[in-house]
């Protein structure tokens, strides 16, 4: 069994071990190599120690006795028309997908973002990324035409955008949840 709950400053570590983690296994072969491999836990550690200073966004974690996952969220960053606010970071173990964490995690944070005021959400994915694209796409999200490019040194990933209306996300979060 795991609990959703707001991410802690004891949950740095767990959640810098769960992001590096996951870079590792869900961009193997998406990434160049020695970024990937030159991934650390004390440097993502020092990120998310600043990112949960923030006032502006919002954390959770999926506990299982340790941190299982995280999804980090708040307002769009990059003005996409018709989206108010966007997940972030959205990470799982690789060992914890497929038993709902995900989605949990999802509905965690439109929950968060409707009470305080948000209405639309984006969710940035890398294009090569085919299983989470699946993921929010199972979800209900809807393919924007925006596209993004993250840069790694002279490589850079396309993203694609997935876009909610956070009502109808929760409502259909609600009705899976009473249907399972």
């Amino acid at each position: 069994m795991f609990t959703i709950r707001r991410a802690t400053h004891a949950d740095i570590d767990g959640i810098a071990h769960v992001h590096v983690d996951t870079w590792r296994t869900a961009y193997a072969g998406i990434m160049p190599e020695d970024k990937l491999s030159n991934l650390s836990y004390e440097r993502s550690a020092k990120q998310w120690e600043q990112n949960l200073k923030s006032t502006q966004s919002y954390t959770s974690v999926a506990d299982h006795n340790k941190v299982v996952g995280f999804v980090s969220c708040g307002p769009e960053r990059n003005q996409v028309s018709q989206y108010d606010c966007e997940i972030y970071a959205l990470y799982v173990l690789a060992t914890y997908q497929g038993r709902g964490i995900g989605r949990q995690l999802v509905v965690s944070a439109a929950r968060e973002l409707q009470d305080r005021g948000f209405e639309t959400m984006l969710i940035w994915v890398l294009e090569d990324n085919t299983s989470a694209r699946r993921f929010y796409e199972r979800l209900g999200g809807e393919l924007i035409k925006e596209r993004l490019y993250y840069a790694i040194g002279d490589v850079r990933l396309a993203e694609v955008g997935y876009g909610y209306s956070l009502d109808q996300l929760l409502t259909m979060s609600t009705t899976r949840s009473h249907d399972s």
